[in-house]
């Protein structure tokens, strides 16, 4: 057979027969097979005609009558001469509907240039519409460039085409990510000549096409008539048998940065010589072409969905010469023409054998859950469970339930214990309706949910389930609906027509709104041209210029050599005229028998040759290969994989270095020209994101141009490492960087500092495909090493095991150095025996993954004890790129059920983009869980849907979605078509209601909502945020939109269950509310942990779902209210008072348990919120987004900014406070102004549910590192994950975590900023413009207002003094001295600095265009409330009174000032100028009552007193005390043991959570000792007096454990 060489550096070979066949035994076969497809062709035409699909076409406009093309199909191609075939290829009615097959490079290959990543404008954008040429003939015979830019293929999307470099890569990368993220899963490798080769895959030439693609091929004419553009070709004539589409390769994995550019083509050469050595070094170095066995690198999801042994494979020529890798450019426009929208494959009607395989395809998937099997295919949605571990005397709780039964008008109503299993309450109901029991058959009944379309799991408690949680947490009755199976509607089960359907998997994704529409011209209708239109040579270059320019703009270099070579022949002398009409050209092959041509003749048949390899390279980068194309199978190894060809090697066994050259790079940006002058490339490998070799660095070239710029190196890149000591998983990595053009810029100024080059793009690549194979290299792992018993390893040294323990028990690797690393690879054995969880360390500390370490990493992997799946995630990052890893994570992680894989589903989703191919357990394990499980697949369904539009991933998961509509049949997919739909129009009337302007919204809303309820009209649907919302209609009544800035959509939708409430959610367009899913996934998450250990805190968990681009649904928690609403009912400062929250709460709980009962809520509720938002940083807490349900419940929304990236006030964090705990929440908490014994529940609750998520700091870090990669602005890196492990403190004990979360509460309780944050969010919302009435404080500390009228004008004001101060902490204060007019006396008044602050803060709002005194800087180095920062401030604060009172009239008369300076009732009550101080009290006088709380523990030789709480204090004098406690060590003559806390002020229950450690003590000694610990009141102006005390023999503690308990305060005589 001919072999097709192309001048650019490809050789075709043809695969021969096996076996030695002779001249005239091949054209006997020849004849054969010719004779055999001309039958085949008539039987196809016959039969599939009238079955066939127009959407399923493509049809040209040449198209004529049918009586005119069937003068064509009885044609014997084998008689036909070159002259009557070229002639019959000019025939303008040639090939419109002609069954003519395509050459043997394009079969195989899907022509309709699908692409999943664009829009899909209809079911079939192919069924009403024709493809129209899109070349129209030139009107100058000139060679001209157009001028506009060329039309933008991807016009608005970073999305590649499968195998091309993508636009845009953040240089910033994440560890997290790291590289193996970024894969392309058919790229692969051969060594050609010692060096290995990075090449495409080509498609198989079918032996018995063979004679007539080769005769087409060898026309003059054939590329410029362009029949193999016809798209009806009989692909039955080369023996295909599916129609099934074939996906394309999976693309290169980029990230996307809008600064960075793309560029578009990249040659690599992968001969070891240089190009002009590579004709003459070639023989001589023995690396002749010869026919290579092998298997395509082709899309694995055939393996994927196929049944075993019925994957279909193929023989892959071999190709030798420079290989294009393509990068897509967002800029890039075809020059002529109207652009298509890529979006259906074709697929090619057949014979009904074309069937066969499909009817196969996805059995081993589907047989696991057949359809009629209940358990697996139930069609309705099974209520959620949450394991809980009730606490304290909660076990035999007792619930109210109610159940309806069809039977009887009444629903039954009894009282059963939460434990009861489900069963047990089918039981008692069936009581109610049969008299014999005996006949009933209790499993075949069900409890469904009132007004959700969910049943209970009949087999768990009834309190497990996350509806009857709910029901309790918000004081609801339970109301259930008893059901049989057989009137149970399965709505969304799978029927036995699902089961036997062919897998397709671009069908489905039909109906999937695409996240970017492409714009693409197919170059084949290029070449549907007559020849006659092209009268001139120019004329002909300008077409084949057009034609690069719709492919890219790549001009390969053999097309560069035969343009010249063209002009130049028509220049020689005996050149006749330059016409290359078809009656003048008749082109010829090398080995043609004709005579001799002339020199245009020859040019021309070079320069055909080389557009039709361009062609073919195009399709074999961008084009899917067709399903209907099949080709003989390959052997199959024992483990299912297709091993290679005689000729294969294994990686192992090869010495040779890994060696490509670099050629050139195409399409380059026009702005790329002017601002780079010099480009290189990075070239690295990785593994587990680490360099396997020092990235190597390219030439620095510039641009070159001859039809377009382009980039050339030419170079020769080699990486001294054996391919035998490469991973498996092993990523090539190319870097572009434009170094800039000093010039550029126009400065005249040669000494300015040179910029470092430009990061411009990025690609990655793996070395081996899905089948392990690089061509002619096949990676074979090696046997595993033998693992010794665990009980046959000696001890350790007693000192390394504890160091191993303490490294093992780290949560995370952050800190982890060099040598605990290499200690924890020394002792893997050790750490499996002892310390299973810690594989994640062990295998991230293994020194190398090469093909020698596998046989001990695989060895240890198999024999570890099996994982909890929480710990086996982490075995799922980018980290861990080794496939069996990776398997074997998957394996443990299957364990868990269907409601806790719930919980991890986003990371599941997520790390897809880690694995290497498709072809994974983690594809086949989440399918298989959305076959048996409808929330699985409706929640992953809306994942791989939001995932989609991913610019770098979007593919990958276009697959993945694709195969998840195929397999979870027709209802649940016409379901889920119908959210999509809702999410459409809902997301069209979002935008329009944002967009119109403030009058008009209502009128906007109303008509949108018209269209809504349109579609509610004529079906009922299920809502995105749940499978078990279903709402039949809207209730437009009570639908409006929210005055904030996104301006979401309030939705009230009637529910479709009679039985059920109205479903109010929210829509919202404009924001990304990724983040807030995660965010809320985290807080679920803790509330799962808190209720697995009985730890209750009433966490409210609302559901939020992204439903595409910057848009989703939230669901809205009835009977809340924002705090801003609470508060500005007192007032625009309501904030700063203490009340609000607690009448609010009273006013809904009037009677006095209903208010205990919802104060316990916001206690408990508060608690976890304060414990959430703080681990997960979350910042811009204002009160519009924290919100109060009216039975106590406290929960926040809107979670923007986390991990603590603040919102920023100008240069200044508007989140101060560790967290939000204001005193109007401590108000509610204590029970009025006064602290109580409540606060310190909260704490202890606080403290409690800290410790509890400290446990599990491993599974949030492994959580938010596998969401590096998610494109949370957020969420990058390991500086993200950094906050986290710095906010869980992993590294402290319980009681210094204690210790650290009570620091918390106190500052957070103490910060003025988040009350003034309040404050400042109260007046942007009110539009505040002016003071309010004069009933409304505006001051924080007075309770009125007050003016001049009132005061009387002051005529001087002036600082006095200051005096030091303590309510709580210390501080001081300021005299002010204020003489007003007609008062003889002056007044003194006590202000703080703060209240100073506080006065100048509200002046500048009331007073922006007016010029105020500077206001002195609240920042000073040191210490703050000390005597001379004092001093300073009264200077300072004298100075600015003086200013003030000398402003404008406008200032200095107005309310503020005359409310600050008014005298408020601690004037009065103070000590005054000159106080002097009372007699101190007699310590021991008085009755002494209280208890405290210690922990005690001893460790290390240390004894450790932490004392906790105390709580109800007496003082002599009544009034609160300021405690502290001093303990000593008994007997101390020296008083040398004395510990002291810090002091408490005014308070009676004082918490302290302060550790006093007593070290140096061992346990005889302390056996001896006694511990004696006082409560002492601090005074600043007397003595400190005792307010009670209690003294501890040690020797009555078991030291080896921790004691905590609540003592008895006594008058015992103090040390």
């Amino acid at each position: 057979m001919a072999q097709i060489s192309s001048g650019n550096g490809f050789k075709l070979d043809v695969p021969q027969p096996k076996g030695t066949v002779g001249k005239e035994e091949a054209l006997r076969m020849e004849e054969e097979a010719l004779a055999k497809l001309q039958r085949e062709k008539r039987h196809t035409l016959s039969t599939s005609a009238p079955s066939s699909s127009p959407g399923d076409l493509i049809v040209f406009p040449e198209t004529k009558k049918q009586a005119e093309q069937d003068k064509f199909r009885d044609i014997d191609v084998d008689k036909l001469t070159n002259e009557e075939l070229e002639k019959l290829l000019l025939d303008d009615n040639f090939g419109a509907n002609s069954k003519v097959p395509r050459p043997s490079s394009l079969l195989g290959f899907n022509l309709s240039a699908s692409y999943p990543g664009g829009h899909v404008c209809s079911s079939s954008p192919f069924q009403s519409s024709q493809w129209t040429p899109v070349l129209s003939t030139p009107s100058s015979s000139n060679v001209s460039t157009p001028t506009h830019q060329p039309a933008p293929l991807f016009p608005s999307a970073p999305f590649p085409k499968p195998g091309t470099f993508q636009n845009g890569f953040t240089p910033a990368m994440s560890p997290f990510m790291a590289l193996p993220a970024q894969q392309q899963s058919f790229m692969t490798f051969t060594p050609i000549q010692p060096a290995a080769a990075m090449v495409f895959p080509q498609p198989t030439v079918d032996p018995e096409m063979a004679k007539l693609f080769d005769k087409i091929a060898s026309t003059s004419e054939y590329l410029k008539n362009g029949r193999v553009a016809s798209t009806e070709v009989d692909y039955s004539q080369a023996g295909t048998a599916s129609l099934a589409p074939n996906p394309p390769p999976q693309q290169p994995a980029v990230m996307e940065s809008p600064h960075i550019r793309s560029f578009d083509w990249l040659d690599l050469d992968p001969l070891t010589k240089r190009k002009a050595e590579n004709e003459e070094a070639s023989p001589a170095s023995g690396g002749t072409a010869q026919t290579v066995p092998g298997v395509p690198a082709g899309d694995p999801w055939d393996a994927v969905l196929e049944t075993e042994g019925n994957s279909s494979s193929s023989s892959s020529p071999k190709l030798e010469g420079k290989v294009s890798l393509s990068v897509r450019s967002q800029h890039r426009r075809a020059s002529t023409g109207a652009a298509v929208t890529r979006s259906h494959s074709l697929n090619i009607p057949g014979t009904s054998s074309q069937h066969k395989p499909n009817n196969q395809v996805g059995a081993h998937l589907r047989s696991k859950f057949p359809h009629g099997d209940i358990a697996t295919n139930p069609g309705f949605v099974l209520s959620p469970v949450i394991t809980q571990r009730d606490s304290g005397g909660d076990n035999n709780c007792s619930v109210k339930v109610s159940i309806e039964i069809s039977e009887s008008q009444q629903p039954v109503t009894f009282t059963c214990d939460v434990n009861s299993p489900v069963e047990l309450l089918i039981s008692q109901t069936l009581c109610w309706v049969h008299d014999d029991l005996d006949q009933v058959d209790f499993s075949s009944y069900l409890l469904k949910v009132c007004g959700q379309e969910e049943v209970l799991q009949n087999k768990h408690s009834l309190g497990s389930h996350e509806y009857v949680q709910n029901c309790r947490k918000w004081e609801n009755e339970i109301t259930l609906q008893l059901l049989s199976h057989s009137t149970m509607r399965r709505d969304l089960a799978r029927s036995v027509e699902d089961d036997n359907s062919p897998i397709d998997l671009e069908k489905p994704l039909g109906q999937v709104e695409r996240p970017f529409k492409e714009n693409v011209t197919s170059c084949f209708n290029f070449l549907c041209i007559q020849s006659t239109q092209y009268k001139t040579v120019d004329r002909v270059v300008q077409t084949v210029k057009n034609l690069c320019c719709a492919l890219d703009e790549v001009e390969t270099q053999a097309i560069t050599e035969a343009v010249k070579r063209l002009r130049h022949s028509v220049n020689l002398p005996r050149t006749r005229s330059p016409k290359v009409g078809s009656s003048h050209i008749l082109y010829t092959t090398p080995n043609s028998s004709r005579g001799v041509t002339s020199p245009v003749e020859e040019s021309m048949a070079l320069l055909t040759q080389a557009v039709y390899d361009l062609a073919k390279l195009y399709l074999r980068s961008f084009c899917p290969p067709s399903a209907s194309f099949s080709s003989p199978s390959l052997p199959q190894a024992a483990d299912g994989e297709a091993v290679e060809g005689r000729s294969s090697k294994e990686a192992s066994g090869t010495t040779d270095h890994l060696q490509f050259t670099l050629f050139a790079l195409h399409g380059i940006p026009a702005n790329w020209v002017s601002s780079y002058e010099k480009y290189f490339l990075m070239c690295s490998l990785t593994h587990n994101g680490k360099n396997l070799f020092k990235p190597v660095q390219s030439k620095r070239v510039g641009t070159y141009k001859s039809f377009f710029y382009h980039i050339k190196w030419d170079e020769l890149i080699n990486f001294p490492i054996a391919v035998a000591v490469l991973p498996l998983e092993s990523i090539l990595s190319l870097t572009l960087f434009g170094v800039l053009n000093q010039n550029a810029s126009g400065s005249p100024d040669s000494n300015k500092q040179r910029k470092a080059p430009e990061l411009l793009g990025k690609v990655s690549m793996p070395l081996f495909d899905f089948r392990r194979s690089a061509l002619d290299i096949l990676y074979v792992g090696p046997n595993e090493a033998a693992s010794p018993e665990p009980h046959t390893l000696e001890e350790l040294d007693p000192d390394l095991r504890r160091k191993l323990e303490k490294i093992c028990s780290r949560a995370s690797n952050f800190g982890l150095k060099r040598a605990d690393h290499q200690l924890l690879w020394d002792h893997r054995l050790h750490c499996r025996r002892d310390h299973p969880s810690s594989l994640p360390k062990v295998l991230a500390s293994a020194p190398s993954w090469d093909w020698a370490s596998m046989a001990h990493i695989h060895s240890l992997l198999h024999h570890w004890p099996a994982l909890p799946p929480v710990i086996a995630l982490e075995l799922l990052d980018s980290k861990f790129a080794d496939t069996e890893v990776r398997s074997v994570a998957v394996s443990w992680i299957e364990k868990s059920s269907d409601d806790e894989l719930a919980d991890y589903l986003p990371q599941l989703v997520q790390a897809l983009k880690f694995e290497c191919h498709l072809k994974n357990t983690l594809v086949m394990f989440l399918l298989s869980r959305a076959q048996g499980n409808v929330n699985i697949a409706h929640y992953l369904y809306w994942l791989l849907k939001d995932a989609v539009q991913d610019p770098a991933w979007g593919r990958r998961y276009e697959r993945v979605l694709g195969a998840l509509l195929c397999l979870c049949g027709g209802k649940l997919r016409v379901e889920l078509e119908k959210q999509t739909h809702l999410v459409t129009l809902l997301g069209a009337v979002a935008e329009r209601v944002r967009q119109a302007g403030g009058s008009t919204r209502q009128v906007t809303l109303q008509e949108g909502l018209e269209n809504v309820q349109n579609f509610f009209q004529r079906n009922s649907c299920r809502l995105p945020l749940s499978p078990s919302l279903v709402a039949k209609e809207l209730n437009i009544k009570a639908c409006s939109f929210f005055n904030s800035n996104a301006v979401p959509l309030k939705l009230a939708l009637v529910n479709a269950d009679p039985l059920g409430e109205e479903i109010n959610v929210m829509f919202k367009v404009g924001e990304d509310l990724r983040q807030d899913m995660l965010a809320l996934q985290m807080i679920r998450i803790m509330d799962r942990i808190w209720l697995q250990e009985g730890l209750d805190l009433r966490i409210v968990n609302f559901k939020c779902i992204s439903t595409g681009k910057d848009k989703g649904m939230v669901e809205l928690v009835p009977s809340s209210d924002t705090l801003r609403k609470i508060q500005v009912e007192y007032g625009v400062t309501g904030s700063f008072k203490d009340k609000p929250l607690a009448e609010w709460l009273r006013k809904y709980n009037p009677a006095e348990d209903e208010y205990e009962k919802a104060s316990e809520n916001f206690i408990y509720s508060c608690a976890g919120c304060c414990v959430a938002t703080y681990v997960l940083g979350i910042c811009d807490r204002h009160n519009d987004n924290i919100m109060l349900r009216s039975t106590g419940h406290m929960f926040h929304i809107d979670f923007g900014k986390f991990l603590g990236h603040a919102q920023m006030f100008g240069s200044f964090k508007r989140d101060r406070a560790p967290f939000v705990l204001t005193s109007d929440m401590a108000y509610v908490i204590n029970g009025g102004e006064r602290p109580t014994s409540r606060f310190q529940l909260f704490v202890d609750l606080c403290c409690q549910a800290y410790n509890l998520i400290r446990k599990h700091s491993g599974l949030f870090l492994n959580l938010l590192s596998l969401m590096t990669s998610s494109g949370l602005p957020e969420l990058t890196g390991s500086q993200d994950l950094k906050y986290v492990f710095d906010a869980l403190q992993p590294h402290n004990t319980d009681a210094e975590a204690t210790i650290f979360f009570t620091r918390l509460i106190e500052s957070s309780l103490g910060s003025v900023a988040t009350k003034f944050n309040f404050f400042i969010h109260n007046l942007a919302q009110l539009r505040f413009s002016g003071l309010p009435a004069s009933d409304e404080p505006i001051l924080s500390f007075s309770p009125k207002t007050y003016t001049l009228k009132q005061e009387g004008r002051i005529i001087h004001a002036s600082i006095f003094s200051f005096q030091k101060r303590y309510n709580p902490d210390k501080h001081y204060t300021y005299v002010v001295r204020i003489l007003r007019e007609g008062q003889n006396e002056p007044q003194f008044v006590f202000r703080t600095f703060d209240e100073f602050q506080e006065l100048h803060n509200k002046l500048t709002i009331l007073f922006p265009l007016w010029k105020l005194p500077s206001f002195p800087n609240k920042m000073v180095l040191g210490r703050t409330h000390i005597k001379e920062v004092a001093a300073k401030r009264k200077l300072e604060l004298n100075n600015y009174v003086h200013n003030l009172m000398r402003s404008s009239t406008e200032v200095t008369q107005c309310d503020l000032i005359y409310t600050f300076f008014h005298p408020i009732a601690r004037d009065d009550k103070t000590e005054g100028l000159d106080a002097t101080p009372k007699p101190p009290l007699s310590p021991t006088s008085g009755r002494v009552e209280g208890e405290v709380k210690l922990s005690i523990s001893y460790r290390n030789s240390t004894l450790f007193i932490m004392v906790m709480h105390i709580r109800d204090l007496v003082s002599e004098d009544g009034t609160d005390p300021n405690p502290y406690v001093k303990t000593y060590l008994l007997p101390d003559p020296h008083k040398t043991s004395k510990r002291k806390t810090k002091i408490s002020r005014k308070t009676r229950n004082p918490t302290f959570n302060e550790m006093l450690v007593y070290s140096g003590y061992s346990k005889e000694t302390l056996g001896l000792r006694e511990l004696q610990l006082s409560v002492l009141s601090a005074e600043s102006l007397r003595e400190n007096y005792f307010l009670g005390g209690i003294t501890l023999r040690l020797k009555d503690f078991d030291l080896s454990k921790e004691t905590v308990k609540w003592y008895k305060l006594t008058a015992v005589p103090y040390f």
